[in-house]
């Protein structure tokens, strides 16, 4: 399991945590701005962030996944518009789809005293607890580097650590399309993935389930402030037609 790290420790950062509300993203521009946050805060370990987003239907796939993960063909991807990207991060084969929360916290991992493998169990830990705050009284299982409901997952983890900062993160299925994941072994398990609605005996709104993930990953990760952005300087700005909606209604 995960631990909460205790806000006494010397060695953590000071500054709120940056909270980056993006709605949806593209895939390509989110590693863009990816690399962005790693080399501001390995230049700045007092500074850490947490992006929130989703992304358009596409597929990345991990170090521990491969081809065959991904059982449809390349004439069916190419109609359904699905790209295809090769990550460095942990993880297998994941589908992103519009529904879900893309959690991707951006924090000195070593000025924060954690290892590789603490950092990972903390954020599986903290993704269960999002999805137990949901769902309950439905019990919810941590396993290494995915959360699941009964047989099936309803969240895979795909973590990095680069220049001592972590990237990439965990995938929480809210509310997407559950039927496009036939063809998708994701992780290189065939059996299919849940969602918190599909699950849930209670209402589930994915406006909630992100404000219950901020407060949950804070604490997790030992943070008493943060402050929510919408947008930052090295993201392309919202076509002018979408200029005056409000981000937070894109997610």
């Amino acid at each position: 399991m995960g631990r909460t790290l205790e806000l006494t420790n010397e060695r953590h950062p000071r500054s709120p945590l940056r909270v980056y509300l993006l709605g949806t993203i593209p895939f390509d521009e989110f590693l863009t701005f990816q690399r962005r946050l790693v080399y501001d805060i390995s230049g700045d370990p007092t500074e850490a962030a947490i992006v929130i987003c989703d992304h358009p239907p596409g597929i990345s796939i991990g170090r521990d996944g491969s081809r065959a993960d991904v059982r449809l063909t390349p004439e069916e991807l190419t109609a359904r518009e699905w790209p295809v990207r090769w990550v460095s991060r942990g993880g297998g084969c994941i589908l992103h789809l519009p529904g879900q929360l893309c959690i991707y916290p951006f924090l000195p991992i070593a000025e924060m005293g954690l290892t590789a493998g603490e950092y990972v169990r903390t954020l599986t830990a903290a993704v269960a607890e999002i999805a137990r705050a949901t769902v309950r009284p439905i019990p919810v299982r941590a396993e290494p580097a995915t959360v699941a409901i009964g047989s099936r997952r309803v969240a895979q983890i795909g973590a990095a650590i680069r220049s001592g900062v972590s990237s990439f993160g965990a995938v929480l299925n809210v509310r997407p399309d559950l039927e496009l994941y036939r063809g998708i072994d994701c992780n290189g398990d065939p059996t299919p993935m849940t969602s918190l609605f599909r699950e849930s005996p209670n209402r589930v709104h994915i406006d909630t389930v992100r404000d219950e993930a901020i407060e949950i990953l804070s604490r997790h990760f030992g943070y008493e402030r943060h402050t929510i952005i919408y947008d930052h300087p090295a993201l392309r700005p919202p076509p002018r037609n979408h200029a005056n909606i409000d981000r937070r209604c894109r997610i």
